[in-house]
């Protein structure tokens, strides 16, 4: 899926703070891990985007999705947790890759300090044991590098849903509360209006200077419009930024 190469370019792409020991905030970050595999029963995935490394805790629930028993562990060497993925339809694990690029971008937009303060909640379906679809509460956090402006862990859980609501992806402000909708299905806000408007004349084949003048803007403006097109897409060129938004829905 084209999604998941821009995605993996994205997370993976940032520079760890070299020569700093990450060994003490790994180890705590790994327990916390556990600690929500063991109390809630979820299966919870930390993701070392540095390292593209996974440690996998499952849960109880993890029973129910046919993974592996209550309370056991796993490395992988990717931060794709492939096995859990392939238990989700197509369409809701589309649905997935878009919310988590709208939150990358939304927490990238926060001052570091407030970073590790939202997690992402939205549901999807996972198959269970038996073969029937199970609706089931992801969740997802970021934990920023202690080192440098980048962002270092993705912690997921997945767990069952126990509650209804009506879908799309929820930012969650665990300090006030606050709850901010990144967007309903099927209607992404990754770039503003403006940005989509030059990256659809970008398409067309038309250079800054003719997009300028379609848009009655300035040259500068198509540019500095092009490069905040390529920091949300997280791609090094105008045919790579629409390839990714047509991947996305956008074009």
């Amino acid at each position: 899926m084209g999604i998941v190469d821009k995605l993996n370019r994205l997370m993976l792409s940032q520079d760890s703070a070299k020569g700093k020991c990450y060994r003490d905030e790994m180890e705590r970050y790994k327990a916390a891990a556990r600690s929500y595999s063991l109390v809630e029963g979820t299966v919870a995935v930390l993701s070392d985007m540095h390292a593209n490394v996974s440690y996998i805790y499952y849960g109880g629930f993890a029973q129910a999705l046919g993974l592996a028993g209550a309370d056991t562990e796993e490395l992988i060497g990717s931060i794709w947790e492939e096995r859990i993925l392939g238990l989700i339809p197509q369409e809701d694990l589309y649905d997935k890759y878009l919310q988590e690029l709208r939150f990358f971008n939304f927490v990238k937009r926060m001052p570091k300090g407030r970073r590790s303060h939202y997690f992402l909640v939205s549901k999807l379906r996972m198959k269970s044991s038996s073969g029937d679809y199970l609706w089931v509460c992801h969740r997802m956090a970021y934990v920023p590098d202690p080192f440098n402006n980048t962002l270092w862990l993705t912690l997921c859980l997945y767990g069952p849903l126990t509650f209804d609501w009506p879908g799309g992806g929820r930012a969650v402000d665990t300090y006030t509360g606050t709850v901010t909708e990144l967007g309903l299905q099927g209607k992404s806000k990754v770039l503003s209006d403006r940005e989509t408007q030059v990256l659809r004349l970008i398409d067309k084949g038309l250079m800054s200077k003719q997009i300028a003048d379609t848009l009655s803007i300035s040259v500068y403006t198509v540019s500095r419009h092009r490069q905040e097109i390529l920091a949300k897409l997280q791609v090094k060129n105008s045919i790579e930024a629409c390839r990714v938004a047509k991947d996305l829905g956008l074009l």
